[in-house]
């Protein structure tokens, strides 16, 4: 066993898919050197701060890793990308995208994967108003904005809100490009030395493992981060953003990365 490395900074989400995905991590349950300071917020915050470098390990949106730079390198374990787990993009009334996109339209950050694919979708676009993305779907039912650009558990619970789903923007990436929605990973900071990301990497890798075959360990964990949602949501959060992929990228992911950061917006 190598010698204990320092406490390092890792930066993720409240969402489900995350506090199941790196409960083991977070409480010491794993065979690991490594030992981290979680830091929970917002995926859209997390990309900003990563522009300073804030934190050692950091969840980020594929949509920011152009932004980013080199001031991170992605890690194989603990993505979140898969077939079925894009954004949508919602409306009061049924609508096509173009339709939905001809008035203000409420994104969860300009970094954000979702906006990604929104603009490579939607050229036309042209008017966003950003908030924090748990607050979208009462701006389109309040008539506030004219469409709303959906993530995380939304996308179960818009319709209890009587908005309608204009496009949902993997089943548009998956058809025109035959990948994986590539949604957010991992990253370290680049200062870090090989050898801790070559441990981070594995440990990560072994809290997902844990998780799969520990799956009620993190309920509590999971629940007090959750707020409104319900078990049902809960579990299907975690059912679809947690997955092979999550293990390792494997080179479809890979490629997916690759395409979506390289597509050329208008």
């Amino acid at each position: 066993m190598p010698p204990p490395m320092r406490e390092l900074t890792f930066g993720y989400s409240p969402c489900p898919n995350d506090t199941f995905a790196f409960h083991a991590l977070t409480f010491g349950l794993l065979d690991t050197p490594v030992r981290i300071a979680p830091v929970l917020l917002d995926i859209e915050e997390l990309n900003r701060r990563a522009h300073h470098g804030e934190f050692d390990l950091t969840k980020l949106s594929v949509g920011a890793f152009a932004a980013v730079g080199t001031g991170y390198r992605l890690l194989r374990s603990g993505a979140a990308l898969g077939h079925g787990v894009g954004p949508l993009v919602v409306t009061r009334t049924p609508m096509s995208l173009t339709e939905a996109v001809s008035g203000p339209v409420a994104i969860p950050g300009r970094e954000t994967t979702a906006y990604r694919l929104l603009r490579l979708a939607a050229p036309q676009l042209e008017q966003v108003v950003e908030m924090r993305y748990d607050r979208i779907l009462q701006a389109v039912s309040s008539g506030h904005v004219h469409a709303g650009l959906i993530i995380h558990e939304s996308r179960f619970t818009y319709a209890e809100h009587g908005l309608h789903k204009a496009i949902d923007l993997g089943d548009w990436w998956e058809r025109d490009t035959n990948l994986p929605v590539p949604l957010a990973g991992i990253c370290a900071r680049a200062d870090l030395s090989a050898d801790v990301v070559a441990e981070v990497e594995r440990a990560i890798r072994a809290s997902v493992q844990y998780a799969f075959d520990h799956p009620d360990a993190s309920r509590e964990y999971v629940r007090a981060n959750a707020q409104e949602l319900s078990n049902a949501v809960c579990a299907q959060h975690i059912a679809l953003y947690v997955n092979e992929h999550s293990l390792d990228i494997g080179d479809d992911g890979m490629r997916a990365i690759a395409r979506l950061t390289d597509a050329h917006e208008p």
